[in-house]
């Protein structure tokens, strides 16, 4: 019964996601997070321009509110819509923005070039693209480029890399999309710095100096 009740609610999770990635394409959807609480379920919504969901004196978020509440059966939704604060280093938006490249007749590896470039550029410690599907004819392969840092399993990999997923639909089929990124200032496990170690002469004079001051204060 557990073991169902998981799977019954990340369905409801993808399905939600779905929903959210049609509905607010125009806005810049970036992701969502779903928090239980006592009044009812919090559902945090991120995207590049908030007004366009929020609409005048509220309307559309409250259209939006209630349709969710009825297709995805949710007890009392409550949405919070948050801005992305950079929008080149949220991997949903930076997937989406590739997958629409892509289906603009943009080559997969200039695409996907230039996308690296423009999250590395803005001070990502790491980055990994990957496109997989027929990207070149009729046989279906996988494309990755890789920059900077990236951590790939384990808990360390859960916590410090944001991941995103899109859909690009091309007339020979469908091409998936995957961005890794490490955002700045992501505390890495592995890092590590040199301390420069004191010479013995110079840690003397330190003293010496310290001591003298110390005198001086004593004769005033």
């Amino acid at each position: 019964m557990i073991e169902k009740l998981f799977v019954r609610e990340g369905i409801k999770k993808v399905r939600l996601n779905e929903f959210f990635e049609k509905e607010l394409e125009r806005a810049g959807y970036g992701g969502m997070e779903i928090k239980r609480t006592p009044m009812g379920t919090q559902i945090t919504v991120k995207v590049e321009k908030p007004g366009m969901i929020i609409g005048k004196d509220g309307r559309r978020i409250k259209k939006l509110t209630e349709e969710v509440g009825k297709r995805h059966e949710l007890d009392n939704p409550q949405l919070d819509v948050q801005p992305v604060e950079v929008p080149d280093l949220c991997a949903t938006l930076m997937a989406n923005r590739l997958a629409k490249l892509i289906e603009r007749g943009w080559h997969f590896r200039r695409a996907g070039r230039s996308m690296l470039q423009r999250i590395m550029e803005k001070g990502a410690l790491g980055c990994e693209i990957v496109m997989s599907g027929k990207l070149k004819g009729p046989r279906a392969r996988m494309e990755k480029m890789v920059a900077g840092y990236i951590k790939h399993c384990g808990e360390v990999a859960e916590e410090m890399v944001d991941r995103g997923y899109a859909i690009a639909r091309v007339k020979s089929g469908v091409i998936g999309v995957q961005v890794w990124i490490v955002k700045p200032g992501a505390e890495r496990p592995d890092a590590f710095r040199i301390i420069k170690k004191e010479e013995p002469e110079e840690a003397e004079k330190e003293v010496e100096k310290e001591e003298s001051e110390d005198e001086n204060n004593m004769g005033e």
